[in-house]
């Protein structure tokens, strides 16, 4: 099919780009500037994609349940704050992740391809975590290469390559040494994603990578000029880990080709062996304590909490919910991480007084990258950063390594009202 990149239109675009690409970015960057909140910077985002793309960008699978559980969850957990702590900001968030020194204990989720959120894309969210000095971790279906990445963020970088257990293994065998040649020294295998969700939104708005060219999606591109101008006026993204010499949508068969639905323990014991010992090894999917203590037999060293954003099977448990059982089974001395649901700083004090060492963020920072590339994915960041010391301070605590020890004493679970739930993790667009 003859396309507007298949014409090389974007070469004629780009040139138009340094007028054009402000006037039309104006308003999203008027919006931004009065982001007070993770919810607010939703709205933004929503505001400047392109319907099908946010939709794919907000979605759960079914009937969203898990996706409403990973976020209700948190508000029926109360903060017992200490007084008189004599506490001054800014307080102590540093901690150790994944073996390295970092000023805080939160980082961006792995996502597929960044850039079709925004043409910054993986870049972008790089350029932050060496700003915030977090964990970088890049997803193996990125639309920027390892060697890319390595031009933002130094050898010595934390930094952490998620990966699948893909059908050709010479494939992942060349990813992991291109990989550890960059200085990414950790590796997280997701294992909740070997069967795709039902993802009903993404059904309903006609999702293909890149928007197919029908009268709908062609409506709902005009609707969206900022995003359809950085969509046109820049080259093709391209899956660039796998095959950067096919466009996206060439490689899309082939993504789904290599998944491996059939993927067993013995597979996780083989990726595992063919790391090897030279980082850690995290396993990003985990909800039952006893597969918890099964991966650490198999030789992974950290726990990935996950349910993947409740995107895959509807009316799993929240994440926060099963976090205490996971660390009960695990003991105290093994890395876990946490995903689903955060949207506040407060949610993330939780998790790490429940058991987890880290947290990391999907929606908040893509959001951001949607709604205004580095500068939104660094508003994410800073709203949580705050948000996080704010909790901090009022909880009485002066550190990650405090909030941690007194944790069983600093938050309770409670039923929740309804009321609870409402506030600004609503917005006219539904639940955030």
């Amino acid at each position: 099919m003859m396309t507007p990149h298949s014409l090389r239109v974007d070469k004629v675009l780009k040139h138009f780009s340094p007028i054009v690409r402000p006037l039309l970015n104006f308003r999203a960057e008027r919006r931004l500037e009065k982001v007070v909140n993770i919810a607010d910077l939703r709205l933004c985002a929503e505001s400047r994609l392109h319907k099908m793309i946010f939709g794919y960008l907000d979605t759960g699978s079914d009937d969203e349940i898990s996706l409403r559980r990973n976020k209700d969850a948190f508000t029926e957990i109360e903060m017992h704050f200490k007084v008189l702590a004599g506490l001054a900001p800014p307080l102590d968030l540093s901690t150790k992740l994944f073996g390295k020194n970092v000023d805080i204990p939160f980082f961006a989720s792995p996502c597929a391809g960044n850039r079709m959120f925004h043409n910054e894309g993986e870049l972008a969210v790089a350029s932050v975590a060496k700003e915030n000095n977090s964990v970088y971790c890049l997803s193996s279906v990125s639309t920027t290469s390892f060697e890319q990445i390595r031009q933002v963020l130094s050898h010595d970088h934390p930094k952490l390559f998620q990966v699948y257990v893909w059908k050709d293994r010479d494939l992942l065998l060349e990813l992991f040494q291109r990989a550890k040649q960059q200085g990414f020294e950790s590796m997280a295998l997701t294992v909740d994603a070997a069967w795709y969700g039902n993802r009903e939104r993404d059904i309903r708005n006609g999702l293909t990578v890149p928007p197919s060219y029908t009268m709908s999606q062609i409506y709902e591109a005009l609707k969206a000029p900022a995003w359809t101008w950085d969509f046109l006026a820049n080259p093709v993204f391209k899956y660039a880990l796998i095959r950067d010499d096919l466009p996206a949508e060439s490689l899309a068969h082939f993504v789904n080709s290599q998944l491996n639905p059939a993927f067993s323990w013995d597979d996780a014991s083989w990726l595992v062996k063919e790391w090897g010992d030279t980082g850690p090894r995290a396993i990003k999917g985990i909800c039952r304590p006893t597969d918890a203590r099964k991966a650490l037999d198999i030789g992974f060293t950290t726990i990935w909490v996950s349910n993947h954003g409740g995107r895959q099977l509807d009316t799993s448990p929240a994440t926060i919910d099963i976090l205490p059982a996971i660390r009960k089974a695990v003991g105290p001395n093994v890395e876990i991480i946490l995903d689903g649901g955060i949207q506040r700083g407060t949610d993330i004090a939780k998790a790490l007084a429940l058991g987890a060492d880290g947290v990391a963020i999907g929606k908040p920072y893509l959001y951001g990258l949607a709604a205004g590339g580095r500068h939104g994915v660094a508003k994410a960041f800073s709203i949580l950063r705050k948000e996080l010391d704010r909790a901090m301070g009022l909880l009485g605590v002066d550190s990650i390594e405090e909030l941690k020890s007194d944790g069983d004493r600093l938050v309770q679970k409670r039923g929740c009202s309804m009321r609870d739930t409402q506030g600004a993790r609503y917005s006219h667009a539904g639940l955030i």
